[in-house]
């Protein structure tokens, strides 16, 4: 009986370089290290801070950029509920509530530059965003890397160029005294001055801004065309499918959340069509056509000295930007794509 009660007596575990209690943990269940060790694994903040300093003073400069140029002047929406003097500032000028905003809605100038904002931007959206997508389509196709970058720098070249080049570039070209209206006379045909013609207006601002920043927006998606697996491609190639299937089915899906991803940001941008090409064409067709909301600020915020609906037009631009952006990318999750930010269920 001794010999069969030794037998059944639990052995102590040696405890060899420390490992006993990890050897009885696990015999009972539990996770090696137990909770001390759980507790051990959490970091408090300036443990993180210590650990990532280097990766956090690299963003360091572009944090301070965005805070003191982007975040800070949001202050100065103030103006919009203000009687706004710049000699008496932010203290001493008169609060009026939302007398900028009736006064806004009751300009009937307001109205004509978003009329025209909405147009424009509804053109850009339509011609100019697919363009830089088929460029980039059309560039990868290209089978000699020479070849391929020498169209690169061609179409990049534009992005380069001043807008008062372009706008310049443009008068020779298609102005009163320029070469269309001059070869559509020899053909008999009558002269069309497309800068100064009012309904063509929308289309030329198009045409302006696809021949500048399309080449330069095709480098995304450039980038994100080399991100789709090469594989795919060969596996449909052996199972049959031509090249249109391939790019409907393979190359568009592969790309597809970067797509989502530009077309929510220019949503937010929708009101904001550039101020520089605007107002050095304005003049020529007139504030009835080529007023925007931003040369609409301009002339009767800082020249006229309409502070406060000027700074209520500002507001009302960055809510509906904001709205736009966050619709869009709820629309996007339902579509199961991340958008700008990611619900935690789009796959």
């Amino acid at each position: 009986m001794s010999s069969n009660s030794q037998t059944l007596t639990p052995q102590a575990t040696p405890d060899v370089g420390g490992l006993a209690p990890v050897a009885e943990g696990r015999r009972r269940g539990r996770p090696p290290g137990g909770p001390a060790a759980g507790r051990g694994r959490k970091k408090s903040l300036m443990a993180r801070i210590r650990r990532d300093k280097v990766m956090l003073l690299l963003i360091a400069p572009g944090f301070l950029y965005f805070v003191v140029f982007h975040y800070v002047p949001l202050a100065g929406n103030i103006i919009a509920f203000l009687d706004y003097k710049p000699y008496l500032g932010f203290v001493d000028s008169v609060w009026v509530g939302l007398d900028n905003f009736a006064a806004m809605f009751q300009d009937g100038a307001f109205w004509e530059a978003l009329r025209n904002t909405l147009v424009i931007t509804g053109l850009q959206l339509a011609l100019f965003f697919p363009v830089p997508i088929c460029l980039a389509l059309l560039l990868n196709s290209i089978v000699s890397d020479r070849i391929r970058k020498f169209v690169q720098s061609v179409v990049y070249l534009p992005h380069f160029i001043g807008w008062v080049i372009i706008v310049a570039v443009f008068s020779e070209v298609l102005g009163a005294t320029g070469a269309v209206p001059h070869l559509l006379e020899s053909l008999g045909l009558p002269r069309f001055d497309a800068m100064t013609t009012p309904e063509f207006f929308p289309f030329l601002v198009t045409i302006q801004s696809i021949w500048k920043d399309a080449g330069w927006g095709t480098i995304i998606f450039l980038a994100a065309l080399m991100n789709v697996d090469q594989e795919l491609y060969e596996a449909a190639a052996v199972d049959g499918a031509n090249a249109r299937h391939r790019l409907w089915h393979i190359t568009l899906p592969g790309i597809m959340p970067v797509i989502i991803l530009l077309l929510i940001l220019n949503l937010g941008s929708i009101l904001s069509v550039g101020f520089e090409q605007i107002v050095l064409q304005r003049d020529n067709v007139g504030p009835g056509a080529g007023e925007v909301l931003d040369t609409y600020v301009y002339f009767h915020g800082i020249q006229d000295g309409q502070w406060g609906p000027a700074a209520a037009v500002g507001l009302v631009k960055g809510i509906v930007g904001l709205i736009l952006v966050l619709g869009a990318n709820k629309l996007a999750h339902l579509f199961g794509q991340e958008g700008v930010y990611s619900n935690g269920k789009s796959k």
